[in-house]
C-alpha cells in the first residue's frame, strides 16, 4: 500500500511539472502580460509573431512510402507546400547512404515519384530521407 502511495504522488508531481513546464511557455513574452489566457484559448502558441498560418505550414506533408514490404520498386508519395530543391536518400539501419534516389527541384503540389533500386538493396529494413529545404522527413520500410 505505501509503494502504491509513493507512486500515486510521483505521478502528481510529474503531472504538476509537466503542466508548469507548459505554462513557463505561455510566460515567455513577460509574466506581466495579461493576454495569456486568451492565447491558450485561441490555439496561439507564440506570442509577438507576425508570420501567418501558411508561413508556418511545413515544407514537406503526408510522406508515405509504399507498398510496404518493397520488391523491386520505391514508391513515393508526399506535398510540397512550395517549389524547393528536393534531396531523396535510402540509408540503412545504422544511417549510412546506401543510395541517391533524386536530388533536385520539384515544384509544389502533390508528388508521386517511384525509383528502382536495381537489386541493391538486400532483404531487410531501411529508411528513405526525403530532405527539402531545411526541413527532413525519416521513413521505414522493408525489402523482402
Amino acid at each position: 500500500m505505501g509503494r502504491n502511495l509513493l507512486k500515486a504522488a510521483f505521478l502528481t508531481l510529474l503531472s504538476a511539472l509537466t503542466w508548469c513546464s507548459e505554462g513557463a511557455r505561455v510566460y515567455a513574452k513577460s509574466p506581466y502580460d495579461h493576454t495569456f489566457s486568451q492565447h491558450i484559448w485561441d490555439g496561439i502558441e507564440s506570442f509577438g509573431s507576425d508570420k501567418s498560418i501558411k508561413e508556418t505550414e511545413k515544407l514537406i506533408n503526408n510522406v508515405k512510402v509504399f507498398y510496404n514490404p518493397i520488391a523491386e520498386q520505391i514508391n513515393l508519395s508526399f506535398k510540397l507546400a512550395k517549389s524547393s530543391g528536393v534531396s531523396i536518400k535510402v540509408m540503412d539501419a545504422l544511417g549510412n547512404e546506401i543510395l541517391q534516389l533524386m536530388n533536385g527541384n520539384l515544384d509544389s503540389g502533390i508528388q508521386n515519384l517511384s525509383f528502382e533500386h536495381g537489386g541493391k538493396l538486400t532483404t531487410g529494413f531501411y529508411f528513405v530521407r526525403v530532405v527539402a529545404g531545411s526541413e527532413t522527413v525519416v521513413k521505414r520500410f522493408s525489402i523482402r
